[in-house]
Parts: C-alpha cells; structure tokens; sequence
C-alpha cells in the first residue's frame, strides 16, 4: 500500500442512543473495533479526523493503524454508518486483521488506457463500466490499494471479464475463486445502449449478490452495542 493511514481513537465506557449523540454533539464518532479472536472494543473517533480520510478511496480498501489508548491495532474498514441527510457520520466499525490470516475486502478497479482505446478515439464508442470493484481474498501484507483494468486496446462492441485484470502475487478474485461465472466488467458501445448496458449489468449484480448471501452462512456475528448506532 502506497498511503498509510491511521486513526487516533480513545476508549469509550458509554453505550446506548444517548450517550453516542452527547458524543456526536462533542464532535466525537462512536465506533467498534472486533475480530482476531480478541474482545469487541467501544471506541471514540475525531469526526473531522474520519471524514478527511473517507474522502480518500484508498481508505476503504486500506489497512489502518488504530491507535487506542491500550496500544495499536491493525484494521479495515467494514462499515461506515451516515446521516440520512446531514453530511455526518454516525458510527464506524473496524476489524482487526491478523498478517498471518487471509482476510477478504472489496478493492475499486482501475481502468487505464480509455482515451487511446480504438473504439472510443477511432469508431466513436463510450467506455461503460459494469463493475467499478471485486471481491479478493489475500494476506494483509500483500493487499493492493486497487486493481488496474487494461482496456487500451478495445474496439467498439468488445470488452474486458473478470479473467482479464492482472491479480499480484498472493491475491485471489473470489468471483472466480471457485469455478464462478467469469463477468464481464467493461465495454465499449455505441452511446445509445449505454443506459441499457448498465441497467442490465446493475440487474445481474443484484440477482448474483443475493444468490451468494443466500448460499452463504457470515463468518463472524457482527458486534451488538445495545443499539447505540442510532
């Protein structure tokens, strides 16, 4: 990882609706940190602290030192809980990541070389993207900040799959992980089927999403803090 990112976060003994929005007046984020075999921890985060660094697309995909006041932890993001309708986040939730076990994250796809792909400077086309991030599973130490998606030299009507991006040493596509199917993630087409393109793409990830959660039991409970997220 090319940007390392750190949080200063102190330990909160406070739970509950009340306590969390006396904290969010103060400027504070309730958060949790679980995982790595170790107990659940409350936390309290700087909300100007969270929210620079939730501008920056490598934080989600990051790991990010914790620092609390019982030492450092090494973490990911997993969720990140937002106001309906005021720009404030209302809770975050971090897990420990261990360097000797495989952890699983989200990673955003890059996609190089658009503006010299024949279909789009020669035969008028329009890159659409069907997938803007996947799924992989590798160490903690060898997690990238992204993937890159060569798409330079495509004409019009052709496209990228899933078995087209380059993985590092070390890191697996989960999507095809175990023998599943090899998605299509970027084309070049005409701009009138744009929309189309998208909608049917944006249809097949809903329908493959919830045939995984389905067939698919958590591997760990998620934390339970008495409700004070609201």
């Amino acid at each position: 990882m090319s940007i390392q990112f750190e949080l200063t976060a102190k330990t909160r003994g406070q739970t509950g609706t009340s306590f969390s929005r006396r904290f969010r007046r103060d400027g504070k984020v309730p958060a949790v940190i679980y995982g790595a075999g170790k107990d659940n921890q409350n936390l309290l985060l700087d909300h100007l602290e969270v929210q620079r660094n939730l501008e920056v697309e490598a934080f989600y995909s990051a790991i990010i030192t914790v620092k609390t006041d019982n030492g450092n932890e090494q973490a990911i993001l997993r969720d990140v809980q937002m106001h309906p309708y005021k720009p404030q986040v209302q809770h975050v939730d971090f897990q420990r990541v261990s360097e000797t076990e495989t952890l699983r994250i989200k990673i955003p796809l890059h996609f190089m070389g658009a503006d010299v792909a024949p279909g789009v400077k020669v035969q008028d086309g329009i890159i659409s993207h069907l997938v803007n991030e996947v799924e992989i599973s590798c160490l903690p130490s060898e997690l990238p900040e992204y993937l890159e998606v060569d798409v330079s030299e495509l004409n019009l009507y052709e496209s990228v799959k899933l078995s087209d991006i380059r993985l590092p040493e070390g890191v697996e596509l989960l999507a095809l992980a175990h023998g599943g199917e090899d998605q299509t993630i970027a084309s070049v087409v005409a701009p009138k089927v744009v929309e189309e393109v998208e909608e049917a793409a944006e249809l097949e990830a809903a329908e493959a999403e919830a045939e995984a959660v389905e067939g698919e039991a958590p591997s760990q409970p998620a934390p339970e803090e008495g409700g004070d997220k609201e």
